[in-house]
């Protein structure tokens, strides 16, 4: 069993305010994405390699407010929150087994679509992620589809690194661990007083810049 990184999220009060951050971060505009009808969010998009992509996520004020806590935290946003790098995504082509193999509780697997793709995802009854939001969602791509990242525009960006700073790093270890999690992240312990967040490092046309949870 094996786990790569699938995709990292931008979470934001709103879709312009998230695609303006990541402009003003990486100097390029994320392209449209979709609607994902069973949360009440919509997103924006941006490749950053043939299998990587970052996602700018928000709440879809034209959807109707589900009957359960929409993902990666969303609820939690106010009207006036700064959009941040909130969330990642690992793949995996067996995310039962994967579920079941990992040393924290990610959530259950539940089947979701945007527009004609299809995917199974850990998603908590309660939106958050595990270990302070540094524990990935897992995912799995209907079997035989193109992967998202390949049918987006490339602008010249890739990822390079994804840190993950928490105050018990061993954890984070452990679970990577039992994900058979492979890929270019580096777990970090927090320094003293700080909460659990993640940075991304993304080579751009600009040079190398970074995305944060803070």
């Amino acid at each position: 069993m094996r786990c790569f990184i699938d995709h990292i999220a931008v979470t934001a009060p709103s879709l312009e305010s998230g695609a303006e951050f990541v402009r003003e971060a990486l100097g390029v505009s994320p392209q449209p994405g979709g609607e994902h009808p069973r949360m009440g969010t919509h997103n924006m998009l941006l490749r950053l390699g043939e299998s990587v992509y970052l996602e700018v996520i928000s709440p879809n004020p034209n959807a109707e407010r589900p009957g359960r806590p929409r993902w990666f935290g969303l609820d939690a946003l106010r009207p006036d929150s700064a959009p941040r790098l909130g969330a990642w995504v690992a793949r995996t082509e067996d995310i039962h087994a994967a579920s079941a193999a990992a040393s924290e509780h990610l959530g259950e697997v539940e089947a979701m679509t945007r527009g004609s793709l299809e995917w199974h995802i850990t998603i908590s009854a309660d939106g958050s992620s595990a270990l302070g939001g540094l524990a990935p969602s897992l995912i799995q791509w209907k079997t035989g589809e193109r992967h998202p990242a390949e049918r987006l525009e490339d602008r010249g960006l890739s990822l390079v690194r994804l840190d993950l700073f928490h105050p018990e790093p061993e954890r984070v270890s452990r679970l990577l661990r039992s994900l058979g999690f492979e890929g270019p992240v580096l777990v970090e312990e927090a320094r003293s007083g700080e909460a659990p967040h993640l940075v991304a490092h993304i080579r751009t046309p600009l040079g190398l810049r970074t995305l944060s949870s803070f």
